[in-house]
């Protein structure tokens, strides 16, 4: 079972507001990219503020599969690099973050993004210059526009996904038909609303309610009192974690139990952390597979390479995203061929056969930028631990 401490926490604390990583290279090596010995890859990326586990976890996984990869010698001889920015999720950082790593940095790519807001500011930056996006830790779906977006690579599953399987739970599993939803007041948030209205209209049902808060804050007491004036029987929380463990922590309080269902942004690992007991019954769904299962082989890989470059980081979903995320990379790199450019490199991933990252496949097309369509369910149980669930149950 997965017990969800936070990692890095009072590190991340440290840093002041949008400061470049510690760096992982020497100070010249990002002039090199895709030339040379080195491969330098950027990432902005919530690295402090409120989001900043997702952003922590996902540097951590990257990190983790860059190193796995350089050990064994890196790809066609040279050494993948990362280099992070803290964007602190708003739009207005990421976007002079992204500015920075191209133009001072040269990196060959970005890969990592945390959030729709930021993506959205920051992914015309990169296609303007000619840059990919790869794995950015969003299902939103103007990201998922292969011909208009042609310099994105997605590995996840989409919002649109998520929300719909959570829909198909709630009226399947437990003949639930009144949901009510809590988003996050941006692109992220109205992503996922979209995704939930979408999914009600195919089964001829409502939305009884919608409630939202503004991004980067903890501002819920009005969303959770629209919330329980309409009594919904579940509520779909389109947030990140500390909004969304604020408002169940107070819904628990006032006697308001409905099923509350995340999606996978809203960072698993987290969000246990905030709730401790109040967690219990809160179901999340994922784009990953378990990252206690090593039964999995690309998990057995994650465990192991997690160890060796972070001794004593627990497993969880974003570091896993973040670690298939640089396996993808690598991968890209491997078949584009020595001496790779960007565009060899998107070329390579869209014509490339299904990719077998070890039990999580991936698979692109010239009119298909997303790699997986998996979507799992989990479940906090009594004990505070998150495990998979096959189904809801009440």
């Amino acid at each position: 079972m997965l017990r969800v401490p936070l990692f890095l926490a009072g590190i991340v604390l440290s840093f002041p507001a949008f400061p470049a990583m510690a760096a992982d290279e020497p100070p010249d090596a990002s002039t090199t990219a895709a030339q040379g010995g080195e491969v330098v890859f950027g990432q902005s990326a919530a690295l402090t503020g409120p989001a900043s586990e997702l952003g922590t976890e996902m540097r951590l996984g990257l990190m983790s599969a860059f190193a796995e990869v350089n050990a064994k010698g890196g790809v066609h001889g040279r050494h993948l690099v990362l280099r992070s920015l803290d964007d602190a999720y708003e739009p207005e950082a990421a976007v002079a973050n992204t500015r920075e790593l191209i133009d001072e940095h040269d990196v060959f790519a970005l890969v990592g993004a945390v959030g729709t807001p930021t993506s959205r500011a920051a992914q015309p930056v990169t296609s303007d210059a000619g840059v990919p996006y790869i794995a950015p830790f969003t299902g939103a779906e103007f990201l998922r526009d292969a011909e208009e977006q042609s310099n994105v690579v997605n590995v996840r599953a989409s919002y649109f996904q998520e929300t719909a399987e959570i829909v198909a739970r709630l009226t399947q599993d437990l003949g639930i038909t009144k949901i009510g939803i809590l988003y996050q007041d941006d692109s992220y948030g109205r992503a996922g609303l979209a995704g939930v209205r979408r999914a009600l209209d195919a089964r001829g049902l409502p939305l009884v309610v919608e409630a939202n808060y503004p991004r980067n804050t903890e501002i819920v007491k009005r969303a959770l009192l629209d919330l329980r004036r309409f009594a919904p029987e579940a509520v779909v929380i389109i947030g990140a974690y500390q909004p969304a463990a604020t408002l169940i922590r107070w819904a628990r309080k006032v006697g308001f139990e409905p099923i509350f269902v995340n999606i996978s942004f809203v960072g698993t690992s987290a969000l246990v952390e905030e709730l401790g007991a109040d967690g219990a019954g809160v179901y999340i769904t994922q784009v990953v597979p378990f990252p206690e299962d090593i039964r999995v082989p690309v998990v057995d890989h994650y465990q192991k390479a997690l160890a060796a470059s972070a001794p004593g980081a627990a497993p969880g979903f974003v570091s896993l995203e973040g670690y298939l995320a640089g396996r993808l990379v690598a991968e890209g790199l491997r078949i584009a061929g020595a001496g790779a450019t960007r565009e060899a490199f998107l070329d390579g991933l869209r014509h490339a056969p299904p990719i077998d990252l070890g039990g999580f496949e991936l698979e692109y097309g010239m009119d298909d930028n997303q790699g997986s369509d998996r979507v799992y369910l989990t479940v906090i149980d009594a004990n505070g631990d998150v495990v998979p669930a096959q189904r809801m149950v009440p």
